[in-house]
């Protein structure tokens, strides 16, 4: 490029819009602990109690759950600055998702578990993505909620692909419509999965790094997995909507 345009080689990347890059000889780590750091300060997290999990478990969220309304602003930075981490901490990617479809009249509940999350990356500052040398062979991993928006009873499909040693492509989506079964929405997560498996496969052959043998994706549901390999059960799925 710097045949045609005037530039200046500034050596290794270091930081870049809030993301710290680390290249040695073996790997690239990348990270966003500068930035988390100030985030956590900036909402008075700082010193904090950390949490070991982003969200409790048993625990749903729901646009009316009785509690009082909390500062809709703040609660709109707070998520603004979780999906921002989500460049590098997949690990924030459903609760991030779950929490930005309340950035209308959020509760106090609502802003309780935004900051439980701000508390868990408080304890996981130094998690990031690394990608070392080696073979980069394509993975992924399929997975989802049966019904678990309180709302609207839908489901969330989720998925990750890996590129050799780190995870380099990610989403958690809210279906389109109600799944009847944990099968059936475990079966629309795959069908999602695949879909990116394409594109990938497609962008990475442009960029030199063409995926000779097939993709796998691993989903953790025998019926779903049932439905995808027999053809005898295509008739029965035609009323899932993918």
């Amino acid at each position: 490029m710097m045949k045609y345009y005037e530039m200046t080689d500034l050596g290794l990347l270091y930081h870049f819009l809030g993301m710290g890059v680390v290249q040695t000889d073996k790997h690239i780590f990348l990270h966003q602990k500068t930035y988390a750091m100030k985030v956590i300060e900036k909402f008075g997290l700082k010193g904090c109690k950390s949490v070991v999990t982003p969200l409790v478990a048993s625990e749903r969220l729901c646009k009316e759950d009785g509690s009082e309304m909390a500062d809709e602003s703040e609660y709109r930075q707070i998520v603004g600055s979780l999906l921002y981490l989500t460049a590098t901490r997949p690990d924030i990617m459903f609760a991030s998702s779950l929490l930005a479809r309340f950035m209308h009249n959020p509760t106090r509940k609502h802003m309780g578990t935004a900051k439980r999350v701000l508390r868990y990356i408080h304890g996981t500052l130094d998690y990031g993505i690394k990608f070392k040398k080696g073979k980069a062979a394509l993975i992924g991993y399929c997975d989802s909620d049966w019904a678990g928006s309180e709302d609207d009873r839908r489901s969330t499909s989720g998925y990750a692909f890996t590129l050799g040693s780190g995870m380099f492509s990610w989403a958690s989506i809210k279906q389109n419509t109600v799944a009847l079964s944990t099968a059936e929405a475990e079966y629309v997560s795959a069908a999602k999965a695949t879909s990116q498996a394409k594109w990938l496969r497609f962008v990475l052959e442009d960029f030199g790094e063409e995926q000779v043998e097939g993709t796998p994706i691993l989903c953790d549901n025998t019926s779903a997995i049932a439905m995808a390999k027999n053809p005898v059960f295509h008739q029965k799925s035609r009323h899932i909507s993918r």
